[in-house]
C-alpha cells in the first residue's frame, strides 16, 4: 500500500496535545516487543490485554506494525472498520471488553502490502494515539513489530511516559540471544523493562496432558537472571493456542481456565503489582 501522507511541520503542536489529551486518559501504556519474529508476541499481547479485562479492568491493544499487522486476525475483527464520532474522533473497534486499533481495518483488502517509509508510519502511529477516541482505560498494550526500528523508537518518543517493556522470547539460543538485545535496547532509549517471558516453553499433549520440552526450557529465566531484569513466566505450547488465533477468539478468553491461561494471567498480575506499586 502506497499513500501520499503529509508530514510537514504545520499543526505538529496540535497533534502532540491531542496525543497527551487522549494518553492521560489512560493509566498505564505497555511496550511488547521481540528481537525476532515468529515468538509468538502478537498473540501474548493480545491475551494479555484479554487477561487484564478478565480481571476486571478495562484495556486496549494498539497494533504499530504497521506492515504486517497480526491482531486483526488474531481479535477476530479482520475486515470490520473504524467508525468517525461526530467530532471527527475515531472510534476503536470493541471486542470482548478490549478495544483495538490495527492497521488490518485501515486495509479495504488484507493481502494488500504497506509500503512505507520511516516518516509515514511515525504520521500513522501519531494519528493512532491522537486521532483515536480510546477513552478512559487501565491499560493500553501496545503490539510492536519484531526488531529495534521504527515503530517501536516512535512509540516511545510520542509517549515519553510508557510505562515499561515487555520482552518475548523463546527456548531456543538464538531467540534468547535476541531478547539481551531487546532489552539493551529497551534500557538505552529510557523504557523500563517490566520483564521477560519465555513463549512456547515446552508442548503439553492435548490427549494426556503431559509436557515435553521439544524446545528445551528455562533459558528466558536465565537470560532475565544474567540480564538482571524480572522473569515474568513460562507459557508452554498448547495447540488451542494456535487454533483460537485463527478463530479470531483470544485464547484467555476462550480458553480461561486452561494452563497456558492461567499462566498468562499470572503474568498480567505481576506486572500490574510491579506498576501499582
Amino acid at each position: 500500500m502506497v499513500q501520499n501522507i503529509k508530514t510537514n511541520l504545520p499543526g505538529q503542536g496540535d497533534e502532540d496535545r491531542k496525543i497527551r489529551e487522549r494518553m492521560a486518559k489512560i493509566k498505564h501504556k505497555i511496550l511488547v516487543i521481540s528481537g525476532k519474529g515468529g515468538v509468538g508476541k502478537s498473540t501474548f499481547a493480545a491475551n494479555l490485554a484479554y487477561a487484564f479485562v478478565a480481571d476486571g479492568d478495562s484495556a486496549g491493544i494498539l497494533d504499530i506494525d504497521i506492515h504486517g499487522p497480526s491482531q486483526g486476525r488474531i481479535t477476530g475483527i479482520e475486515g470490520l472498520q473504524m467508525t468517525i464520532n461526530p467530532d471527527n474522533s475515531i472510534k476503536p473497534i470493541e471486542k470482548g471488553g478490549v478495544r483495538i486499533v490495527t492497521m488490518a481495518s485501515l486495509l479495504q483488502d488484507s493481502d494488500q502490502p504497506v509500503i512505507w517509509r520511516g516518516p509515514l508510519k511515525m504520521k500513522a502511529i501519531k494519528q493512532f494515539l491522537g486521532d483515536i477516541d480510546w477513552g478512559e482505560l487501565d491499560w493500553l498494550v501496545i503490539d510492536s513489530p519484531p526488531g529495534t526500528g521504527d515503530e517501536p523508537l516512535s512509540a516511545v518518543q510520542l509517549l515519553p511516559e510508557m510505562d515499561g517493556s515487555v520482552i518475548i522470547t523463546q527456548p531456543q539460543d538464538l531467540s534468547l540471544l535476541d531478547a539481551r538485545k531487546t532489552v539493551k535496547f529497551s534500557q538505552t532509549i529510557g523504557v523500563k523493562v517490566l520483564g521477560i517471558v519465555e513463549n512456547m516453553s515446552g508442548f503439553i499433549c492435548p490427549h494426556c496432558g503431559k509436557r515435553t520440552d521439544i524446545f528445551k526450557s528455562g533459558g528466558g529465566k536465565k537470560a532475565a537472571e544474567e540480564m538482571k531484569v524480572p522473569f515474568l513466566g513460562s507459557i508452554p505450547i498448547e495447540p488451542a493456542i494456535m487454533e483460537s488465533g485463527e478463530m479470531g477468539k483470544p485464547f484467555v478468553w476462550m480458553f480461561p481456565d486452561a494452563e497456558s491461561s492461567k499462566i498468562m494471567k499470572e503474568i498480567a498480575g505481576k506486572i500490574r503489582a510491579e506498576l501499582e506499586k
